[in-house]
């Protein structure tokens, strides 16, 4: 494993150089398009029909959307959203919200109706640019949400008055229009949070917010962009992980990025990243694991150029982190972050040594510490929740923070102690400045009295050959307040049974404390996950409780 720790002089020598003016559509479009030729996207269907697109038609059709969308009568601020698959007019409808300095809204493909009119209302969206699969979906609520004036369909006809086809739209003369003045820090991104937790709330990202990602999309991705670099993730561009981590820095650095439209599988995956020479990917651990049991020795049957895996929304794992080592020949460099404040703290596997396991360090440009309830720094060993300081090391402004919730001044001010912004996630920095994942603050439980980071025991159980996911929760027990319950998705030819419960019970016995083994498991066929790709223990917390207040017994 390499040892090479550049890490401290890195560190000590990033200074943040914000622009008086910047634009995301300038610089991740714009500057790139006065080169006819440069290859921008590579977009392939499930259908393997594949479209390969330059940054010059990008600029072009980005210019005659904004020109079409300032013709609906979207103006500087108004909110914008995008509900839209990994595709062409997904990156030209951002560059083009961009480009008018208004702000992006991505919604998932996924939501229903009920979490579309939330957000559209919440934001009061005045435009909804939607793939012709929710067109439906959209028509059925869009009385319900009075300030959206015009809906943009793409892959279909206009239906209805207040629809527009794509096709139609793009089809505007460019007005002659500049690129919107826009500073650093006005605002250019509006993201819902997951709601896990509570009501999803909109987090307002600014401009700069791209800039402030930089340096950790650098070093996750191993000195990002070498020569003939190539970007696919399947993570969703509706969110933080597929727009931030993945589509806008690649386009930032005027490099190729891959899109796919269609559903995750593991063996196309791996399709995929051979066929398009891809070089760099973000890959959830969930899509690790499922990757790992599904094709043990995936050199042998695919010729992959990877150099590069970022992974990021739980921990990675021993197993996982191996695998990878071993059978593709890359080392994972984990990544910690979220929407408000994201790519904050990670690995870089050729700057500093990546520990299996770890979050990592905090990247460059990045103060970050653990801190306890009074918003006060912790000593290394000690378990707190992992902050990021408005200011870095040499005390200039982070451009990574969002601007504020939207419309939500109270939850804004929760989520800072003085200059601290609490992340709500709980670690231990050791003596080498490496975090150490120990769950989301409301995931934590006690057991008979021990404190259990469920992810941990999840990470010991994927180990085990029959296991392809799990997912560890307390049950309620009136003896002990609550024990250990494991949720087990099974690998492929492997049956539920008695024997199997013991095997696993001793498999995490083995190699963890006594009291942290699940003393229940539970065989499901799916884990409840989020749309981002986490596990949602709190599904399965709510119904062990619900369990126990009927006085149910679980199998």
């Amino acid at each position: 494993m390499n040892e090479i720790d550049r890490y401290e002089t890195l560190h000590a020598a990033w200074r943040w150089e914000v622009p008086p003016r910047f634009n995301i559509h300038t610089v991740c479009c714009e500057r790139w398009a006065a080169d006819p030729s440069r290859p921008a996207l590579v977009i392939e269907d499930e259908a393997g029909n594949v479209g390969r697109h330059t940054y010059a038609e990008l600029a072009d059709a980005v210019e005659r959307l904004a020109a079409g969308l300032r013709q609906l009568g979207v103006e500087r601020g108004d909110r914008v959203a995008i509900v839209l698959p990994q595709c062409l007019e997904t990156v030209v409808a951002h560059f083009a919200v961009y480009r008018l300095g208004a702000v992006a809204m991505p919604l998932s493909m996924l939501f229903g109706p009920e979490a579309l009119v939330y957000r559209l209302v919440d934001s009061g969206a005045r435009v909804a640019i939607v793939d012709a699969e929710v067109r439906d979906a959209l028509a059925a609520v869009s009385s319900q949400c009075p300030a959206l004036a015009a809906t943009v369909v793409v892959g279909g006809r206009a239906a209805a008055p207040a629809e527009h086809a794509w096709q139609d739209l793009l089809a505007s003369e460019r007005d002659g229009n500049p690129v919107a003045d826009t500073l650093p820090t006005d605002p250019a991104v509006l993201i819902y949070t997951s709601g896990t937790t509570g009501p999803p709330k909109g987090a307002l990202m600014p401009q700069q917010a791209l800039l402030g990602n930089i340096p950790g999309f650098v070093a996750s991705q191993n000195g990002f962009p070498r020569p003939g670099d190539v970007f696919w993730s399947p993570a969703d561009w509706a969110w933080t992980g597929g727009l931030m981590d993945a589509m806008l820095p690649t386009l930032y650095f005027g490099q190729v990025l891959v899109g796919y439209r269609g559903r995750f599988s593991p063996e196309k995956a791996f399709e995929l990243m051979a066929r398009h020479g891809v070089t760099n990917t973000f890959l959830f651990p969930t899509a690790l694991k499922a990757m790992m049991k599904a094709v043990p020795s995936p050199r042998g049957q695919y010729e992959l150029r990877l150099r590069a895996i970022m992974s990021a929304g739980e921990a990675v794992g021993d197993t996982v982190f191996a695998w990878c080592d071993k059978a593709l020949g890359v080392t994972v460099n984990e990544m910690f972050g979220q929407t408000e404040i994201n790519y904050i703290v990670g690995n870089s596997c050729e700057d500093w040594p990546a520990r299996a396991g770890s979050m990592g360090r905090p990247y460059p440009g990045h103060r970050v510490a653990v801190i306890d309830d009074w918003g006060e720094p912790l000593p290394p060993g000690e378990l707190g929740e992992v902050a990021v300081n408005r200011r870095d090391r040499h005390g200039d402004p982070d451009p990574v923070f969002f601007l504020g919730y939207w419309n939500n001044p109270a939850a804004t001010e929760r989520k800072f102690s003085g200059d601290w912004c609490r992340t709500g996630d709980l670690a231990i920095c050791d003596e080498g400045g490496y975090l150490w994942y120990k769950g989301r603050s409301d995931d934590m439980f006690k057991a008979a009295g021990y404190r259990i980071g469920p992810s941990e025991v999840e990470n010991c159980l994927v180990g085990h050959p029959a296991v392809a996911n799990a997912a560890v929760v307390p049950k309620p027990d009136p003896d002990r307040g609550a024990v250990v319950k494991a949720y087990v998705v099974l690998a492929a030819g492997y049956e539920a049974g008695a024997a199997l419960v013991e095997a696993l019970q001793l498999h995490v016995r083995g190699q963890l404390a006594p009291y942290e083994y699940p003393k229940e498991i539970e065989f499901i066929d799916a884990l409840p996950m989020t749309t981002t790709g986490k596990v949602q223990r709190r599904v399965l917390r709510l119904q062990e409780e619900e369990r126990a207040r009927a006085g149910g017994v679980s199998g």
